[in-house]
């Protein structure tokens, strides 16, 4: 018998995008260059030679982008602000034609009916600050405020739920210590004080944004995984340990617990902190630990850790064999909807957050129009399905999940990655910039109005 999970009143169901991902227009009506129009236009960076020049020229489209989710029944749209667009040099002089943009679009959201979420940067940081030693230098912490009372005083009366950071991790690791994203930098330690002053300067604006916006919800976006040891082998549970870094390295700190002394000591044994936490000046771990309204979490697979250890136990944990029905089309992204629900229920127990959101999900599959011109994405509809229920399985557990949103709602330049990898649930033809919702939108519509999924089955 089928059964119908039903969410609880007033559950949020949502898209979301980040700017450079969608908007285009990336030098005009008096836009500053950002670190990742300068990665983008770097030879080599991007496999593809990919940019965000154009990307889904939303810039342009915005009026016909916000009539289609009012068509999908969206009830909230996440979307990121470009810090550049607002500040062309980081800080200083306001660029009033970047804030009519986003000031024109909440206001057909809120005529439409749909929330906006505003995140405030999404690693697209002006070249300008990038150029001054970037998010390694203290100063860029201080530059976020300010543009933070930038966005939040023009847009404070009509946003009620302000995203600091998303993924402040990835912006370390991936783009300061590993050379994968913007800026490209190849530098462990420079990449941890650059993690220290992400979290600084969500601190010191979560009290700005509450000024600028009263009674608005604030809080901060992770991104998490769920990370398991292959055996029980002390080598394979210690290599899950140390995968997590990620997580708890900055979760700690937000709620409290400082920067985990076990991962203290594995970033000395390894010579990225030569100085120590020398970086952490008095009274910043006071202020990391500002109390906001929500956490956000980004989740979309699992991670099966394995130590390279010629003693070690044989693996236990197998990883279903890869095809599509299994795996995204993204390298080793399993698909393990139950690792959603473990990481809810980790997040809340552990750290207790008032409220959370899943602010990203979604699947990576590149099915194209048929001949008819409908896009049947079964695969993301399976994996969608999935982890909704996981959520739904979370909450019967006691996590105050107040809402989902699938990543993405449209095809978008999709980071180091380029146009190769296609999340949207609308179909973005980049030469045509033609949108046809994809057989998702139109299940995902059903799930909204029904505030539900079913059990089992489509």
């Amino acid at each position: 018998m089928t059964s119908v999970l039903k969410f609880p009143d007033g559950f949020t169901w949502g898209a979301a995008t980040a700017a450079y991902q969608i908007e285009g227009a990336w030098n005009e009506d008096g836009k500053g260059e950002s670190c990742w129009d300068r990665f983008s236009h770097t030879p080599g960076k991007i496999p593809s030679g990919d940019t965000g020049d154009v990307a889904c020229d939303h810039y342009h489209r915005w009026k016909e982008d916000v009539a289609l989710m009012k068509r999908l029944g969206l009830k909230a749209y996440r979307f990121s602000v470009s810090w550049p667009r607002i500040l062309p040099q980081g800080r200083g002089r306001i660029n009033p034609a970047g804030l009519d943009f986003y000031s024109w679009l909440v206001d057909a959201l809120l005529e439409s009916g749909i929330t906006p979420f505003v995140t405030l940067f999404h690693w697209d940081l002006p070249q300008v600050l990038e150029e001054e030693g970037g998010w390694a230098n203290r100063a860029t912490a201080e530059a976020f405020v300010e543009y933070a009372d930038a966005v939040t005083h023009a847009l404070g009366d009509q946003v009620k739920a302000w995203i600091t950071h998303n993924e402040p991790a990835v912006v370390t690791w991936v783009g300061y210590a590993s050379a994968g994203h913007a800026p490209g930098a190849n530098d462990h330690a420079k990449a941890v004080r650059a993690s220290h002053h992400l979290l600084l300067s969500h601190g010191w604006a979560v009290p700005v944004i509450r000024r600028n916006s009263p009674g608005a919800e604030t809080g901060i976006t992770l991104n998490t995984g769920w990370h398991v040891p292959a055996s029980n082998s002390i080598h394979d549970r210690e290599a899950a340990r140390r995968s997590e870094i990620w997580m708890r390295w900055f979760a700690d700190p937000l709620y409290g617990r400082g920067y985990p002394l076990d991962l203290q000591n594995d970033l000395t044994e390894q010579g990225t902190l030569p100085r120590g936490l020398d970086f952490v000046l008095p009274g910043d771990l006071e202020t990391i630990r500002v109390p906001t309204d929500f956490l956000g979490l980004n989740y979309y697979f699992r991670t099966v850790c394995r130590a390279d250890e010629p003693d070690n136990e044989p693996q236990t944990v197998f990883p279903a064999e890869k095809n599509l029905d299994n795996y995204t089309e993204c390298e080793n992204w399993e698909i393990f909807p139950a690792g959603l629900s473990s990481v809810l229920k980790r997040f809340y127990f552990d750290y207790l957050p008032p409220k959370i959101y899943v602010t990203e999900n979604g699947a990576s599959y590149s099915t194209p129009p048929d001949a008819s011109g409908h896009v049947p994405d079964l695969r993301r509809i399976r994996y969608l399905h999935g982890h909704i229920a996981a959520c739904h399985e979370a909450i019967r557990s006691g996590v105050p999940l107040a809402g989902y949103f699938v990543w993405s709602l449209m095809d978008n330049f999709e980071w180091g990655q380029g146009y190769k990898q296609r999340f949207g649930i609308i179909w973005t033809d980049y030469k045509t910039q033609q949108r046809i919702p994809k057989d998702s939108a139109k299940w995902y519509t059903k799930v909204i109005n029904n505030n539900a999924v079913k059990e089992f089955g489509e």
